[in-house]
């Protein structure tokens, strides 16, 4: 062989180790990244759950079930109830503009009720007096 073709196969041989380095390379970083991805997504989930109290007995479709059980099978959750209290948060978050309208209404409903109670004592006491 000659000296130009060693050194063109030499060169080949440098360039494809330096691609199969830098493949590898690359892949330890997304490796790296989606392990610190989910490692942040667990203690978000944890911190999340930590303060769930109280328990609940639900029924859901088919989809969500199976998204649930997903959740667990990925390894986010331990459990379907704590998959299932994270989907809920989850809701719940991203519904509160409907939740605080929901609120304020509560609010004048038991402001009426109140009313309402004070016109019915008033009464009463009306006609205890006639007595």
């Amino acid at each position: 062989m000659s000296k130009t073709k060693d050194s063109s196969t030499e060169q080949n041989g440098g360039e494809e180790k330096k691609k199969k380095g830098t493949l590898e390379d690359f892949g330890n970083q997304v490796e790296k990244f989606a392990n610190r991805t989910a490692e942040s997504i667990k203690k978000a989930v944890d911190k999340a759950l930590s303060s769930r109290n109280t328990v609940l007995t639900i029924r859901v479709n088919d989809d969500s079930n199976k998204k649930i059980n997903r959740l667990v099978e990925s390894g986010l959750f331990k459990t379907r109830s704590e998959s299932a209290a994270f989907l809920i948060m989850q809701g719940i978050k991203s519904q509160q503009a409907l939740f605080d309208k929901i609120e304020g209404k509560i609010k004048r409903i038991e402001k009426i009720k109140d009313e309402l109670k004070s016109i019915v004592n008033e009464e009463i006491d009306k006609e205890t007096l006639k007595k």
